[in-house]
């Protein structure tokens, strides 16, 4: 397998002086295409922060991250920007969906944002809500739809662009362990259909069981 994602030596801290928290304290990672891996440790230990270094959402204070060899920090806000928009697609615990939009709006606003034209970003967007479950859903607005459906329309929205990697940061963490498995399973069609590259943070071990490979974070390093 080729290797997708290399993280040489990352650190990260917050504030400075007497009020500095060293938050990631050197970090080694390879990343291979198409592998999965949950992101497990205590609250703290640093594992959203490195999922949105890891997703250019914010930048390491030292180290590298190198995308098919390519320092990715290397580039410009906007270049990062569009980086993200055409590579990477994001999940978080809180669905983040626009609430006057209906569900097809909202898988659709990535591909419109991009420059893509409507009819292109309907038919998209048409076709992931069908592939997620919610091909009865496309004309309702999140506060019409339950937990776990607003998850699937959020699944759904970071897939429109076909990125190479998919990031998840507690994706079951407000849903109830019916409505979580189900999401799991979801998931794992998804990675075996794409053949996009997973990294999950949870608490879920029985989400961390089904990944190919856990990495534990322990206070700002990879545990043992």
């Amino acid at each position: 397998m080729h290797s997708l994602l290399e993280v040489r030596s990352l650190q990260k801290s917050f504030g400075s002086g007497d009020a500095r928290v060293d938050v990631l304290k050197g970090i080694d990672l390879e990343v291979a295409e198409g592998e999965t891996i949950a992101l497990v440790g205590a609250s703290g230990a640093g594992k959203s922060t490195l999922l949105h270094i890891l997703g250019t959402l914010d930048h390491p204070t030292g180290g590298t991250v190198l995308f098919h060899g390519e320092d990715v920090f290397k580039q410009s806000d906007q270049g990062l920007a569009t980086f993200r928009n055409r590579t990477i697609g994001f999940v978080f615990q809180f669905h983040h969906l626009l609430p006057e939009f209906t569900a097809l709006e909202n898988v659709m606003m990535p591909l419109l944002i991009a420059g893509r034209n409507r009819n292109d970003a309907t038919a998209a967007a048409s076709s992931l809500l069908h592939d997620v479950g919610l091909a009865h859903r496309f004309s309702h607005r999140p506060g019409e739809l339950s937990g776990g459906e607003q998850q699937r329309v959020a699944i759904a929205r970071a897939l429109v662009g076909s990125p190479q990697l998919l990031l998840a940061d507690e994706p079951t963490g407000n849903l109830d362990m019916k409505t979580s498995d189900e999401i799991h399973g979801l998931l794992g069609d998804i990675h075996a259909a794409r053949k996009l590259t997973l990294i999950i943070v949870t608490h879920n071990e029985r989400l961390a069981s089904r990944m190919g490979r856990t990495i534990r974070l322990v206070d700002g390093k990879i545990g043992e």
